[in-house]
């Protein structure tokens, strides 16, 4: 989830539910180790259609449909609007009417009820990104890639992500009900969860023997860098020979985060991440330091929760540190957003871009491949099992041995 701030342009991915939903912001512009973004080209209005075909299904609507005297002409045009986005077949294009568009704001720095989970369209299904470890629905059972069939009763078709987000959030202490669906089920079960102010966890790490660094990083939020900053200071005093990279489950936030932290390991000047944007036009982004575990050996570890700012950290790696990953495949969100306001109020949130590791890998729908697949067993949390992690550590004390 990123956003970029450029006069009124901003970089999102999904929509978090964490207390009902909440959005990471800011891309800082003018960073003098940062290129200057190209923006893609203006395009024409004109549209290569028959346009009056609009008008005909308009004017059928008015004419003939039953209940037409209790709907708004302006309703009309929001919905042909949001018909033409989902043309697109982006469901990380969408629009907002002025009430979801302001609620949309109020959300950016409102407290709500949630269930602590990130949530986004894949193929069509509306699907579990990430359960935020500690909250409800962590706690639940709910895992990553699960898909959401129905949210108290209503049926998710076609629905997108931030419509998801006002059913799923609500009053703290009380019950949403979803239905989901898990690979290997034979049918769909119900859970009911009960909503809470939701914490967004940060970091955690731990000294493993043969002093390798094990480090969990749930999300790259305002204070990841300041967090990953004092562990990196206190694993170096303490002798760390190695690190582990846990990024399972992370669903992403800031951008300057995520090339901040790239920069521990890798040289200042390589490539973090590209944007491709439609007009053909690129920048990259780059490491700037400092550097300080470039020679460390390093594995990472992914799985289909790992998304967005996760996704570009884990790619910079693989491409230029030649770091293993470990796990499963990525969830694929590496498409940039811009929110453009309306005159009515009213907001486009439309992807304008993509992100590509610094080899050029595609990203978006296609995500990470881990260079050695584990999957983690249906009982590991209940039993306390973790072959993916044990893997990495497998892997890490090989190449510290070298």
């Amino acid at each position: 989830m990123l956003w970029k701030d450029n006069k009124i342009t901003v970089w999102l991915a999904v929509a978090i539910i964490a207390g009902g939903v909440l959005f990471y912001i800011g891309f800082k512009t003018g960073a003098s180790w940062a290129p200057q973004a190209v923006s893609p080209t203006a395009t024409s209005t004109e549209l290569d259609a028959d346009f009056s075909i609009f008008w005909d299904a308009v004017n059928t609507a008015k004419g003939k449909y039953f209940d037409i005297k209790n709907i708004k002409d302006q309703d009309l045009v929001y919905g042909a609007v949001k018909g033409m986005l989902g043309a697109l077949g982006d469901p990380y294009s969408t629009f907002f009417p002025p009430s979801d568009a302001d609620k949309f704001t109020q959300d950016l720095n409102g407290v709500f009820g949630g269930v602590g989970m990130e949530i986004g369209v894949k193929k069509n299904q509306l699907v579990v990104i990430a359960p935020l470890k500690g909250n409800p629905a962590e706690a639940a059972g709910i895992k990553a890639g699960d898909a959401i069939l129905e949210i108290n009763g209503t049926s998710t078709i076609d629905m997108d992500a931030e419509s998801a987000v006002k059913l799923i959030r609500g009053d703290v202490d009380t019950n949403v009900k979803l239905k989901i669906f898990r690979d290997g089920w034979k049918e769909a079960k119900d859970f009911s969860i009960k909503r809470a102010i939701v914490q967004v966890p940060t970091l955690d790490w731990e000294m493993k023997d043969g002093n390798i660094a094990y480090v969990q990083l749930y999300s790259f939020n305002g204070s990841a860098s300041s967090l990953f900053y004092n562990m990196a200071l206190s694993s170096l005093f303490q002798g760390a020979k190695g690190m582990v990279l846990d990024l399972r489950n992370d669903p992403g936030g800031f951008l300057d985060v995520a090339v901040n932290i790239a920069g521990w390991f890798l040289n200042r000047g390589d490539a973090v991440v590209r944007e491709d944007f439609h007009s053909g036009a690129q920048s990259i982004l780059r490491a700037n330091g400092p550097s300080a575990f470039v020679n460390l050996p390093i594995v990472v570890l992914v799985n289909g929760g790992s998304a967005s700012a996760s996704e570009i950290l884990a790619g910079a790696l693989q491409d230029i540190r030649k770091a293993k990953l470990v796990g499963e495949k990525t969830f694929g969100k590496g498409s940039v957003q811009e929110i453009n306001s309306l005159k009515d109020g009213s907001s486009l949130k439309i992807s304008i871009a993509q992100w590509l590791t610094p080899n050029g890998r595609q990203i978006n729908k296609k995500g990470i491949v881990p260079d050695i697949e584990v999957k983690f067993p249906d009982d590991g949390i209940i039993n306390k099992k973790d072959p993916q992690l044990d893997k990495a550590l497998e892997i890490i004390k090989q190449e510290m041995a070298k």
